[in-house]
């Protein structure tokens, strides 16, 4: 039976919230959602959702409206993590999977070693500020075992996209591929020390354009003189767009013909040269260019699809009640 309510009830936590920070004795608790024999509390969720308030708070602090409906949907979404979370469990549960104790209690010593840097007294201390006792830890580690495989069995197995599907994706959403006129750019970046080294910059930088001018190679000059990142490599910046670069050296840049050189671009903090190998206009990147971006974004939304299915198969035959 599912009797999902369309709006969580909030008042208890936004009353605390507009009180002031909340902490663990201060969440009020009682029954949020019944799952077959097990229970989820009110101080489940809005623990659930204690991590993003601040950032939610910040975001919204002028706008309680708007604070009111995102609190809300974080609560909804939690919730609805948390009645998956238990469905997940109850699979298990009842397919009579076994998980043995020795995996646990690896995945505890790992944990152990990564976040506790080995010291258990420590981490007993840090769970104990964080209300929860060392079974409660190695509980909650079992659970995410046992998630993740029955998660890893029903919705990741082997996933494959097609290269039909990824073309036909690309043709969909040509728009999503568009991008900005960028330039092959490299660099010369002269700093200055301080005011009164402005001039002797400015003088450096003209006698090694004047050198380019002549037939020296950028990319050796740069080599030499450029003290930015990308002096190994020639003061090479790549493909950039504009707005990768300051306004002022954008203008330069986005001006020149392939294969010259700037004249010299000077600025407060330091005197620059720039030199475009290539430029390329506006366009419609290749689908060799985008197809593992294509693929993960296929695979993202098939993962989601296949959840959603599992999830969905697990609710149908258990009993939830929303309160």
């Amino acid at each position: 039976m599912n009797n999902k309510a369309s709006v969580i009830p909030l008042a208890g936590l936004l009353g605390l919230l507009a009180a002031g920070p909340l902490s663990g004795a201060e969440l009020i608790n009682g029954i949020r959602v019944v799952v077959h024999d097990s229970v989820i509390t009110l101080e489940e969720v809005n623990a659930s959702v204690l991590p993003a308030l601040g950032l939610l708070q910040r975001q919204y602090r002028n706008d309680p409206e708007t604070f009111r409906q995102k609190l809300n949907q974080l609560v909804e979404e939690n919730t609805e993590q948390l009645v998956q979370r238990q469905l997940i469990l109850r699979d298990w549960e009842q397919s009579g999977y076994q998980l043995p104790e020795a995996i646990v209690e690896e995945a505890l010593q790992e944990r152990l070693r990564e976040q506790f840097g080995g010291d258990r007294l420590r981490m007993i201390r840090t769970l104990q500020a964080e209300g929860l006792t060392l079974e409660r830890f190695r509980r909650q580690i079992r659970e995410q075992i046992i998630i993740e495989v029955l998660r890893n069995r029903n919705i990741s197995r082997e996933l494959i996209i097609s290269p039909h599907k990824i073309e036909s994706y690309y043709r969909a959403h040509q728009e999503k591929f568009r991008a900005e006129p960028e330039v092959k750019l490299r660099m010369i970046t002269l700093n200055k020390r301080g005011p009164d080294d402005a001039g002797r910059v400015r003088r450096l930088a003209e006698e090694i354009r004047s050198r380019i001018l002549e037939g020296a190679d950028f990319s050796e000059m740069a080599a030499i003189y450029s003290e930015s990142a990308q002096r190994a490599q020639g003061g090479d910046w790549g493909w950039v767009s504009r707005s990768v670069l300051r306004r002022e050296l954008a203008e330069v840049a986005f001006s020149l013909q392939p294969g010259t050189c700037s004249p010299v671009v000077d600025l407060p903090e330091a005197c620059y040269l720039l030199w475009v190998d290539e430029a390329r206009p506006e366009r419609i990147r290749p689908l060799s260019e985008v197809r593992d971006e294509i693929e993960q974004t296929l695979l993202v939304e098939e993962r989601a699809r296949l959840q959603k299915r599992y999830v969905e198969k697990l609710r149908a035959k258990t009993f939830v009640r929303y309160f």
